[in-house]
């Protein structure tokens, strides 16, 4: 279960628009309208009142405008001025957003400490940790050549640096991944205030800026270790640069490399992008060039470097986006994690990601310029190929939220004597969820995991051993212990060979826990030293653990929601006797 400063308005005053009336410079051009959003605004709009931040940010930049010397940045100008009076390119310039943003990020990944999916586990920082360290679990997807390394090696090459360094101490390991996806999602974010300043102007960039900022969805998400995370943030950096019309910054290699990209991680990529390349196809003049001297060059060495990298870590060539979208497209094996009927995205799905920002995404898409119908377009087209999948999740429309954040920009502009308490209304409203899904809800599968981390420092980690009776991969693996720990979890990997009534370990478990216990322990022997399961499981084979001579030592709260096998705590249970010496 998954669980937005502004100022001005088009068409108002004077007083509203201070670049409307702004007369030409020395080379007879006229300043971009309005100015960029100030980089304390994002911290500042919660705690002064109700339209403080807007006056806040615009008396800041005009002050910036009087005082600019030569060299200075320019707000809102499209550019830096130069000795002479030219202006340097917008696109060329640090922005002064970036570390606003990489702070506000960095806050973020702070404030989410819950689990999301197993996959920002077993599929990332999981597989990372036996590539650098040799010990770990890998799931039947690697087996089966499903997944593929490149995302991975990214985390590995952070853990075999702190290794070196002599620091690979396991909060390290948890954290420094999901910093560095923090400030990639920062750059993410000023890139999308970037496409829009150059596009728009100042006005319009900042009321996208602020609707990125806003959603519970983005914040609840971007710092995780996702291959849908970082999917999403390289869509952002390729539409950065996709030649839309208007567009000085566009260049065809940079988009289709990022695209190629962000492929290679997670092949369903290239959805969103369908629409968005045929019609820059269509548009494109020199067609034949774009072809073979820039999409099959970029295809054959991105490919090409997957093969490689999986060739080394896989022992063999595997072509792991054909097996991909071979199970998960083709063969629509995903139904065995469960299935929803056809318009889950459209009644559930879009709706609850986009939050209170779905209002002013419609109004935004009536009222946005004719030339991002294009992004509408990729919207409802990623949305309708998705609901023909049986297994939906949230997670897998993510990558068109940025493009719906940019039409809730322009509703957001067009609001005028509105903006204001619109704008608090949806900071307010998004804060809320935002911080109950990164701090409380499904906390449990992360906060258990520090009891074992002391078990890995204590003097019996030879002697001790871990079975997780929950739905599987309800937590984290050695990636969070980071140490040779005897552990084991219920497994459910689907039947590949089409066995009609094969059942998984975790189903043919919960269909009778008392009497599977008893099978598979028929030697006291054989007892793990701790049991791990939910609390809605306790009384089914609380007469086993008796017997056993077991005690709870730990409970955890997990969420406030539970529903069928998961519970609302955790509880941990020890072996009295095994235990004693500890």
């Amino acid at each position: 279960m998954a669980a937005g400063e502004l100022s001005g308005a088009e068409g108002g005053s004077a007083e509203h628009q201070p670049e409307a009336a702004a007369a030409p410079d020395a080379a007879g051009r006229k300043p971009g309208g309005g100015a960029p959003l100030t980089a304390g605004a994002p911290f500042r709009s919660v705690l002064l009142p109700v339209g403080a931040p807007f006056r806040w940010a615009s008396a800041m930049l005009s002050r910036r405008r009087r005082a600019a010397p030569e060299g200075a940045p320019v707000a809102g100008g499209g550019g830096q001025r130069r000795a002479g009076g030219r202006r340097r390119p917008e696109g060329r310039r640090a922005s002064p957003l970036l570390g606003p943003s990489v702070a506000l990020r960095a806050l973020n990944c702070l404030l989410v400490r819950t689990s999301f999916v197993p996959d920002e586990y077993w599929q990332a920082l999981e597989v990372a940790h036996s590539m650098a360290f040799g010990y770990g679990f890998l799931t039947w997807e690697w087996v089966q050549g499903l997944r593929g390394y490149s995302y991975p090696l990214l985390f590995a090459s952070i853990y075999k640096a702190l290794q070196l360094l002599g620091k690979d101490d396991v909060q390290l390991l948890i954290w420094v991944p999901r910093f560095a996806q923090a400030v990639l999602a920062a750059f993410a974010d000023v890139k999308l205030y970037s496409l829009v300043l150059h596009l728009e102007n100042a006005e319009t960039a900042k009321c996208v800026y602020f609707c990125q900022l806003c959603s519970w969805f983005t914040w609840y998400s971007c710092t995780r270790t996702l291959t849908n995370t970082m999917e999403t943030i390289l869509t952002i950096f390729a539409l950065s640069y996709y030649p839309i019309k208007g567009s000085k910054l566009g260049s065809s290699c940079r988009y289709l490399a990022l695209i190629a990209l962000a492929i290679v991680i997670r092949p369903t990529a290239i959805i969103p992008w369908i629409p968005l390349v045929l019609s820059h196809f269509l548009q494109e003049q020199r067609k034949a060039d774009l072809i073979l001297h820039k999409c099959i060059p970029i295809g054959l060495v991105t490919i090409g470097t997957s093969l490689i990298v999986d060739r080394v870590f896989f022992g063999e060539w595997v072509l792991v986006q054909l097996n991909f979208l071979k199970f998960n497209v083709l063969q629509n094996l995903g139904t065995f994690y469960g299935s929803h009927p056809w318009h889950w995205y459209l009644t559930q799905g879009l709706p609850v990601i986009l939050g209170t920002h779905l209002p002013f995404f419609i109004h935004g898409s009536v009222l946005a310029p004719k030339k991002y119908r294009i992004f509408l377009v990729a919207v409802i087209w990623t949305v309708l190929v998705y609901s023909t999948l049986s297994h939906k999740e949230f997670r897998f429309i993510y990558p068109v939220l940025p493009f719906c954040m940019v039409f809730c920009g322009f509703s957001l502009k067009h609001l005028k004597a509105w903006k204001k308490s619109v704008g608090s209304f949806l900071l307010l409203s998004n804060l809320v969820p935002a911080l109950y899904t990164g701090l409380i809800h499904q906390r449990g599968s992360l906060d258990v995991m520090s009891h074992l981390q002391q078990l890995c420092n204590s003097s019996y980690q030879s002697q001790a051993s871990v079975f997780i009776l929950m739905p599987c991969h309800s937590t984290p693996f050695y990636s969070h212990v980071h140490c040779p720990l005897k552990m084991r979890f219920l497994q459910c990997p689907p039947d590949l060979t089409g066995n009609k009534s094969y059942i998984d370990e975790a189903d043919v478990f919960y269909s009778n826990p008392l009497g599977w216990l008893n099978e598979e322990f028929y030697d006291d022997t054989l007892l793990p030293s701790h049991f791990i399961f939910f609390s809605v499981l306790e009384q089914e084979i609380s007469s086993f653990l008796a017997l056993r001579g077991y005690e709870k030592t730990a409970t955890i709260f997990h969420t406030h929601v539970p529903e069928g096998r998961v519970g609302s705590h955790i509880y941990i249970y020890r072996k009295k006797i095994e235990m004693s010496h500890t």
